[in-house]
């Protein structure tokens, strides 16, 4: 079987075309910029050339492109959007036509300008399958994959005066209280809590792309989950795996396979020393929820507080240089002798953990139990 799955990041989208009749050294990839930094580049042209702007589409992630908008909107540019997209820079839309200064349109109106071919016209979503179907037939590859595996980073739709930060920390540690594997954090695509907007919206991209079954995750679970399939941290004890990404740092301990705790915070707020200190506190178990989300990270899980040796840190994500230099005991992972595809193997794992009848094909191609032969 064939499963497209794409690791949906902040400055890089990472996509593994799986096969599970090729071993994973013969599996094709592409490593290609993300949808919000491609599409902050049609934004910015758009500000460039003073033209007002039409946003359509579905909710996705933000960063570059909430940055681009916002500079339009500086610009002194109109900016119109319908419901959906416009959920990419606050779930609130009073505070998007109050703060932001974005009109809200619906489809009808949206359809009608166009047509009339008077707006920079952009188009919000996490996957852009046409694009990644194009990007393989210039090699020659009619893209037919039989499931799609998809992750995203999502905060979720965190009710009024409720932190975003705790909406999401509060979330992590349900699903994982009641399941402890990381695949807990795996949908299909019919099964996504409402809550969880962006992985929701991302599972109606998949179903519009084509008529096959999709998996979505979160993107740091994936990450992780993708690292333990390094051969050398799977040997280790007790490991911590920590993913190091753009805006978000996320960190597991475990023992002996069983999930033990673990934290997450934001990479912008950490210094080297300080994630450090963070990863020690980890090990030894006294990490506890408000001393992160006082440090303004999303908070920390303590299902078992028995200290573990700090002996071994499997390290992931496109920041892991920001522990280089400390005296950390650090192994860059590297499953399947690919970093930047740590999260597509994490996302295999977690189907092979939902979907029963994919579980032996994946299991036996990542074993490189499979046919040898080339494309």
């Amino acid at each position: 079987m064939q499963i497209l799955t794409a690791d949906i990041g902040t400055g890089t989208q990472d996509i593994l075309l799986f096969d599970s009749e090729r071993t994973p050294e013969n599996c094709l990839k592409l490593v290609v910029p993300s949808p919000t930094l491609r599409l902050s580049r049609e934004v910015r042209a758009a500000t460039a050339a003073r033209r007002s702007l039409l946003i359509t589409g579905r909710l996705m992630g933000g960063g570059p492109v909430s940055w681009a908008v916002e500079d339009h909107r500086r610009a002194g540019l109109p900016v119109l959007s319908t419901a959906g997209p416009a959920r990419t820079f606050n779930d609130d839309l009073e505070k998007v036509q109050r703060e932001l200064g974005i009109e809200l349109i619906d489809d009808a109106e949206a359809a009608a300008l166009m047509d009339a071919d008077q707006h920079a016209h952009v188009e919000f979503r996490d996957l852009d399958y046409a694009a990644i179907r194009q990007a393989f037939l210039a090699f020659g590859l009619d893209l037919r994959p039989d499931a799609l595996a998809l992750a995203v980073f999502d905060h979720g739709a965190a009710p009024p005066h409720v932190s975003d930060r705790q909406f999401r920390m509060d979330y992590l540690a349900d699903r994982l209280r009641r399941d402890e594997r990381l695949s807990a954090l795996a949908f299909r695509s019919s099964d996504v809590p409402p809550d969880m907007t962006r992985l929701a919206a991302l599972a109606e991209t998949a179903a519009e792309a084509g008529p096959w079954p999709a998996v979505v995750m979160d993107t740091a679970p994936a990450a992780v989950l993708g690292a333990l399939d390094d051969p050398i941290v799977a040997r280790q004890p007790h490991p911590i795996v920590v993913n190091i990404g753009n805006f978000h740092t996320l960190a597991f301990q475990f023992r002996a396979g069983q999930l033990l705790r673990m934290f997450e915070h934001h990479t912008g707020e950490l210094t080297p020393d300080q994630l450090a200190l963070w990863l020690r506190a980890l090990a030894d178990g006294s990490i506890r929820h408000d001393a992160v989300f006082a440090d303004n990270g999303h908070g920390a899980l303590v299902l078992d507080d028995a200290p573990q040796p700090l002996d071994f840190i499997a390290v992931v994500g496109p920041r892991r240089s920001l522990l280089h230099g400390t005296d950390l005991p650090l192994h860059l992972a590297v499953p399947h002798g690919d970093q930047m595809l740590v999260g597509c193997y994490g996302l295999l794992r977690a189907c092979a953990d939902i979907e029963p009848a994919w579980r032996d094909p994946i299991r036996d191609a990542l074993a490189g139990v499979a046919d040898r032969s080339l494309w």
